[in-house]
């Protein structure tokens, strides 16, 4: 009998590195060969409309998924690269099957207790990452549309807490919120020309 059989495959990756604001986002996904899901590609490929309805099919025909984040605070205090990991970690760690290997997407492998592998540009050439980056993805940008509606001055809704002109403009106008990320440069330029 092959032993490949017996693998449980999980891919992992994580959305939000590059914004301002709001928690990293990381989902792990172990998917069912019986069951397979057409369309999965890195997330940033795909429309927002084409996400959201992959991430359906994937949280319907998935063995087991997981979504897991590392907020602003936790940004600030250990690095945005450490959040990510340890979001990816928190997501791998609540799938309801142990898988036998991981398979993150990138260079870096979070610290978990089984065997792992990083690969880059893994989120456009491994299913189980491909169908992780839209886990992420969509809900992250489901937190941003919630927060939206909390501080509506920043545009949240329009640019998900990116560094865009809006978004800058809106930090220099407003100062930092509670969730915008005190450690990345443009927040700390903003909290220093509000005092």
């Amino acid at each position: 009998m092959n032993d490949d059989q017996n693998q449980i495959i999980c891919g992992a990756d994580e959305a939000g590195r590059g914004p301002l604001a709001g928690a990293v986002y990381a989902a792990a996904v172990i998917l069912d060969g019986a069951r397979p899901i057409l369309g999965l590609a890195d997330s940033k490929k795909l429309s927002e409309k084409k996400r959201v309805r992959l991430a359906e099919e994937i949280k319907e025909r998935a063995l087991a998924w997981a979504i897991a984040s590392s907020d602003a605070e936790e940004i600030d205090r250990i690095n945005i690269l450490q959040a990510s990991l340890l979001a990816m970690r928190r997501a791998i760690e609540s799938l309801v099957l142990t898988p036998s290997e991981a398979l993150i997407d990138g260079l870096h492998c979070p610290t978990i207790a089984i065997p792992c592998r990083a690969i880059v540009k893994g989120d456009s050439s491994v299913a189980e990452i491909s169908a992780a980056s839209i886990l992420a993805k969509t809900a992250r940008d489901e937190e941003m549309l919630r927060l939206h509606l909390i501080y509506p001055q920043y545009g949240f809704d329009r640019h998900k807490g990116y560094p865009t002109a809006l978004h800058l403009e809106a930090l220099q106008r407003h100062g930092a919120s509670q969730i915008h990320r005190k450690s990345f440069a443009p927040v700390k330029r903003a909290l220093a020309y509000k005092r």
